[in-house]
């Protein structure tokens, strides 16, 4: 009875003292194996209650235990394991047994797995406890009478074996906080505009791409702040979309059930515009996917790891990491990919749940700073991107841009978009050109002819603008500068129909007078 009680009082000890979680427990409940990864020296205990005669059977039986112990090392893919193997016995063997305990048995030099020894018999009770209480943080205390009462063993046995089950309930509970509804509902809306996208023109497609949302910089100073949001449903081309709508699948599923739908559904938008902005300030070309927001969630799972250290790193911390890893390095060797997003969502995504922070778990000390911190992150970010427009926008970016609102006939937008650009000493020659070709359409010959001007002084062959210019100086009557630069046009770009069409205009009209 007294090797019982000892058995189990050991067991309570470490479950609810340092958080060791039952493995297996042997038939008849004479040996119990625990477990805690997360620690550093000791990582696996073994209790065993047995009756020990001669030392030869505990070396083999630590032989034994080692063997196993370095199975489980390979399994886990352990750097280093240590194990705690402890004999509850009514007395130590009957020969000599002291120098197994000595030091930590290993099956070979320099193996990884360790195994440190204990005897727990009454005539060891204080050796032994002052060896345990060294290894570990909390005292463990032998009352001066121990209890060999059979209901109280059984009470300690039950309250030890409940208190285990309890401790893996908790566990699993904040596995379970919510279940993936707004997973499901941003998988389905992005598939859905993927199939809007393919039949408005294509996934692939520029125009498309900007007609129904993403990220374009010229459009957002422009003041269409829902671009950075929107993004966050648009793919470009079907494997932009399977890799995202896979990785939603798995990572929004579990941060989902981890924080619950709705805080869930706030870290995936914040994270989404975080994302996008981050894109915004830091890469100025045209993007679209849910690539911000996915990596928002990752930087949810590292809260959700900063919060729950041992169960984050017990459960998915290293699968989380090395799926991080991988996709941040491929994002620096791919081309083409949108890192500031990536970061930027991750960021996001961390701040996120910082603010709306973990089910049931309020902490206005925590949440407060980080509303507060991420309020500022964004606010500077923002005022960043638009107190100065050249920073956020290239010259391709506006081209498309201005493309666009030509061919939909909005030459006024032209105008506000390239107005400012082109006062740049740094303004190209296809700026010039094309401010000046919408100032056309709407009249402004003077401010069109000086752009013109500008035009052929930054570049001496870009024979459309002495056409443009020849027409302009054609509607001021001034037919000699007209056809001077109609003929330049025609030298630049001989065969132009056009060109030769308003020469042989000229022509004639000098033939008629």
């Amino acid at each position: 009875m007294q090797e019982e009680y000892m058995f189990w009082r050991l067991a309570w000890y470490f479950i609810s003292d340092h958080d060791f979680r039952i493995v297996q427990l042997g038939e008849g409940d004479k040996e119990l194996w625990l477990e805690k990864m997360e620690n550093k020296q000791l990582q696996v205990i073994r209790l065993l209650r047995y009756d020990l005669d001669w030392s030869s059977w505990m070396e083999r039986d630590i032989e034994h235990t080692a063997a196993n112990g370095e199975r489980i090392r390979k399994q886990l893919a352990k750097k280093q394991l240590g194990i705690l193997n402890i004999y509850i016995s009514p007395y130590p063997p009957v020969d000599d047994y002291e120098y197994r305990l000595e030091a930590p048995f290993q099956l070979q030099e320099g193996s990884k797995t360790e195994v440190t020894t204990m005897i727990m018999a009454p005539v060891l009770y204080e050796k032994e406890t002052a060896k345990l209480n060294s290894l570990f943080s909390s005292r463990f205390d032998i009352p001066a009478e121990l209890h060999t009462d059979p209901e109280e063993i059984e009470n300690l046995k039950q309250k030890t074996l409940a208190g285990a089950v309890k401790k893996e309930k908790e566990e699993q509970a904040v596995f379970r906080a919510g279940k993936p509804l707004f997973t499901y509902a941003f998988i389905a809306i992005q598939v859905l505009m993927f199939l809007l996208l393919e039949w408005k023109g294509g996934s692939t497609n520029t125009s498309t791409l900007i007609q129904y949302g993403a990220k374009f910089n010229p459009l957002i100073l422009e003041g269409e702040w829902w671009r950075f949001f929107t993004p966050i449903v648009l793919h470009i081309g079907l494997v932009h979309l399977l890799m995202n709508t896979l990785a939603l699948f798995y990572l929004g599923a579990a941060v989902e059930r981890i924080f619950g739908s709705i805080r869930f559904f706030l870290i995936y938008l914040i994270a989404g515009f975080s994302g996008t902005l981050a894109s915004f300030i830091f890469s100025d070309g045209l993007s679209a996917g849910a690539s911000g927001a996915i990596f928002g969630c990752f930087g949810a799972l590292i809260y959700f790891g900063f919060m729950y250290k041992e169960l984050f790193f017990r459960t998915i911390g290293m699968n989380i990491i090395v799926v991080l890893g991988i996709n941040l390095v491929l994002g620096f060797v791919i081309p083409g990919i949108d890192n500031a997003g990536h970061i930027g969502g991750m960021i996001g995504g961390f701040l996120a749940a910082a603010i709306v922070h973990l089910p049931k778990k309020k902490n206005m000390r925590l949440q407060v700073p980080a509303l507060l911190l991420t309020a500022l992150i964004f606010g500077a970010l923002l005022w960043y991107g638009f107190s100065d427009h050249s920073k956020v926008v290239d010259e391709q970016s506006l081209m498309i841009a201005a493309s666009e609102y030509i061919d939909a006939g909005e030459h006024e937008k032209v105008i506000e978009l390239l107005e400012e650009p082109a006062q740049s000493e740094d303004a190209s020659a296809n700026v010039l050109f094309q401010l000046a070709y919408a100032e056309i359409h709407t009249g402004k010959m003077t401010e069109a002819k000086e752009h013109l001007q500008g035009v052929i002084e930054k570049n001496d062959q870009f024979h459309e603008a002495y056409y443009n210019l020849a027409l302009i100086y054609l509607n001021e009557n001034n037919v000699a500068e007209a056809k001077e630069l109609v003929t330049r046009a025609i030298e630049l770009e001989n065969g132009e129909e056009l060109y030769t069409n308003l020469l042989e205009q000229i022509n004639q009209y000098e033939s008629g007078n």
